[in-house]
């Protein structure tokens, strides 16, 4: 099933700014929260995928990314493979602070903290970036690479105790006085980060985090139809979080290695065909390679140099429209630079022909004679 357009879901313009954008979802979550929506599950499906959209559009880079490749841009297309969705426990970890300093994003709105103990968790970990490199044969059909990331993970044999500045509850409650009187507000804790809970124990090599560096193998199931420089992110696959918070996402940039045979422009691929000089003039039928095997092209008598043939359906999908390109083979004219006696003497005695001189009138005609006469002297 295809995704919805970010844009479309939040109810905005491709040219709304972050403030406009921000208020948007706060209108959208507001609309299909949970605490408004009990056992809904449509409701907290476009909750996600409001929450989805927003991590997005709010982020410079992504929101660039998204609008110049689309949801493959931001990993959206990429299914079983890991890329994009969301679950409740990000949303409420990530975007707590879209409605103000309180320990739960919705508290002030729902009177309470009936999602505290869901929505508390750690700090975030950091984002790990990588570079795959990949064929076109690779990119016309998608493929499964297994990478060995060194990340930060959760070290075996650290243990966690209740947080004392704030109890175990995840946040503290702060009362300011003000000309309306006493009012109270409350924050994630800052001993704790909102976990509720710190580091007793860490085994040796853990950092005061209890995280520790590991190598992991990780399976990445790219698309068919990227292109060089697109970025893709897998959720979770960074830096573990530090007081039990969520890991990081991996991001994957995409490049394309030099192909012995072909150049890309978009969804086409460009061969550059050399015919003899005789082939061009006669005609014949010549076999080409293309990306998933060779085809027979027929060169008409007289093919000019320059002359860009055609080959449907031999190019790259896109990862975001229907089709595939075409191959375009791009005709030059090979010359020999040494000559046996005897083709000397055949192209001499053609030169002078009639149908061996190039078909100019005007002031093309006059120059070529001027050269022509030039070159004999």
């Amino acid at each position: 099933m295809s995704k919805r357009d970010f844009y479309e879901i939040l109810g905005v313009d491709k040219n709304a700014d972050a403030q406009t954008i921000k208020k948007a979802y706060r209108k959208v979550a507001m609309k299909y929260h949970p605490d408004r929506n009990p056992d809904n599950k449509e409701a907290e499906e476009k909750f996600k995928e409001a929450a989805e959209a927003y991590e997005v559009l709010s982020d410079a880079d992504k929101k660039a990314r998204y609008d110049r490749f689309g949801h493959a841009g931001v990993g959206g297309n990429a299914g079983a493979g890991g890329f994009g969705g969301m679950n409740m426990e990000d949303i409420f970890s990530n975007f707590g602070d879209i409605f103000g300093d309180s320990g739960s994003p919705f508290e002030s709105f729902f009177g309470g903290g009936g999602r505290r103990s869901q929505s508390r968790r750690g700090q975030k970990g950091s984002n790990l970036r990588i570079k795959v490199s990949l064929t076109l044969e690779e990119i016309l059909n998608g493929v499964k690479k297994k990478i060995k990331v060194n990340k930060l993970v959760q070290a075996e044999g650290t243990t966690y105790t209740s947080c004392g500045t704030c109890g175990g509850s995840g946040y503290v409650r702060k009362v300011s006085n003000t000309f309306l009187g006493q009012m109270q507000t409350t924050a994630a804790c800052p001993s704790c980060g909102g976990a509720g809970q710190t580091i007793k124990d860490r085994p040796p090599g853990a950092d005061s985090n209890g995280l520790i560096k590991k190598d992991e193998i990780i399976e990445i199931d790219i698309p068919a139809g990227v292109q060089h420089g697109m970025q893709l992110s897998m959720r979770g696959k960074g830096n573990a979080g530090k007081n039990g918070g969520p890991s990081g996402d991996l991001q994957i940039n995409i490049e394309e290695k030099t192909h012995e045979h072909f150049t890309r422009d978009n969804q086409n691929v460009i061969y550059d065909l050399y015919l003899n000089f005789a082939d061009a003039v006669l005609g014949t039928k010549i076999v080409v390679p293309t990306l998933t095997g060779k085809v027979k092209l027929t060169i008409h008598p007289g093919t000019q140099a320059g002359k860009i043939l055609r080959v449907k359906g031999k190019g790259l999908p896109s990862v975001e429209v229907y089709g595939v390109g075409d191959q375009l083979v791009n005709v030059n004219i090979w010359t020999p630079k040494e000559l046996s006696k005897e083709e000397q003497k055949i192209l001499e005695q053609l030169r002078d022909s009639e149908n061996f001189k190039p078909n100019l009138g005007g002031k093309e005609k006059g120059v070529y004679q001027r050269m022509k006469e030039f070159f004999r002297s």
